[in-house]
C-alpha cells in the first residue's frame, strides 16, 4: 500500500497567506522601504521638534511631594532638561479605579529614569491628585520614580492631565518646550511598538486589518483585566500593571470575587 503526500494545510480564514522564503524576502523588502522612510520622517519631526520655541513661566510654583511642597525647580534635581508624565487621577477611587491608560503609561516610564539621568534628563510624574491618596497608590504599585501632587497649580505644571510633557532650566529660569497630545504618548509605550508588528495588531477596532482578522475591541479595552487576564472592565477589573506589581501575590489578587487587598 503506497502513500500519498497529504495536501498543504489551506491557510486558516484571518491567517496572513503562506509563502515560500524568497517571495516572503521581497514583499519585506518592499514594505522596509516604507519603514525607512517613515524612520526618517520622524528623525526630521524629532529635528523640528527640539527647534520649537519655549515659554517662560515661574518655576518657584510649589508641587507636593513625600517632603511636603517644594518648588517646581527641584524636580530637575540640578539637571538642565526634565521629562514628565501628566496622570489622569480619579479623587477617592480605590488603587484598582485609577486610570488604565495612565497606569499604563507609568509603568512602561517605570526604569526610563535610568537611562534619562544618564543623558542630563531628569523625570517626574505629576497628578492632581490629593498627595495623601497618590502617595499610597504610588506605594502600592511600587513605583520608584518621583511623583508630585499638582493640585489646583495652573498649567503648565498642573492643568489636563494624560500628557508628556518636557521643559528646559536655565539657572533659576524655567521654560515648557514640549507637550503631547493625543496618540503621542504612544512611544514610551513599548509594548504598542511590538504589538504593532505582530500579524494581529493591537487588537484595536480602528485598525485596518485584513478581512478575517480577529475583531478589534475599544482602544485601551485590553488594558484592564480580571484576575485571569481575561479584558474587562467590569467590578473587579484592574488596570493590567496592578496583577504583577512587585510584591503582588495570587492571595492577593484574587479580584474575581470582589475582594481588593
Amino acid at each position: 500500500m503506497t502513500t500519498t503526500p497529504e495536501e498543504p494545510t489551506p491557510t486558516p480564514p484571518g491567517r496572513p497567506p503562506v509563502v515560500d522564503l524568497a517571495t516572503w524576502q521581497t514583499a519585506r523588502e518592499e514594505l522596509l522601504v516604507r519603514e525607512k522612510a517613515h524612520t526618517r520622517e520622524g528623525d526630521a519631526l524629532a529635528a523640528a521638534r527640539r527647534r520649537l520655541p519655549m515659554v517662560e513661566f515661574d518655576g518657584t510654583v510649589e508641587v507636593v511631594g513625600p517632603d511636603g511642597p517644594v518648588p517646581f525647580l527641584d524636580l530637575f534635581q540640578g539637571r538642565d532638561e526634565l521629562a514628565v508624565y501628566k496622570h489622569m487621577w480619579y479623587d477617592g477611587a480605590p488603587h484598582q479605579g485609577q486610570c488604565e491608560g495612565c497606569t499604563t503609561t507609568a509603568w512602561h516610564l517605570k526604569d526610563a529614569a535610568v537611562y534619562l539621568n544618564a543623558r542630563g534628563v531628569s523625570s517626574a510624574v505629576l497628578t492632581t491628585g490629593r498627595w495623601d491618596e497618590v502617595a499610597s497608590y504610588v506605594e502600592f504599585m511600587g513605583y520608584t520614580q518621583p511623583w508630585y501632587s499638582v493640585r489646583d497649580v495652573e498649567a503648565p505644571v498642573g492643568g489636563p492631565m494624560g500628557y508628556l510633557v518636557c521643559f528646559l532650566r536655565d539657572a533659576d529660569r524655567v521654560f515648557l518646550t514640549y507637550s503631547t497630545t493625543g496618540r503621542g504618548n504612544e512611544p514610551v509605550n513599548g509594548s504598542l511598538g511590538l504589538l504593532d508588528m505582530t500579524p494581529y495588531g493591537r487588537g484595536e477596532a480602528w485598525e485596518d486589518n485584513p478581512r478575517g482578522r480577529p475583531e478589534g475591541r475599544g482602544a485601551c479595552w485590553y488594558w484592564r483585566s480580571d484576575a485571569d487576564g481575561n479584558a474587562t472592565w467590569g467590578p473587579t477589573s484592574r488596570p493590567v500593571p496592578q496583577w504583577t506589581r512587585p510584591g503582588a501575590t495570587p492571595v492577593e489578587t484574587l479580584g474575581r470575587h470582589g475582594h481588593h487587598h
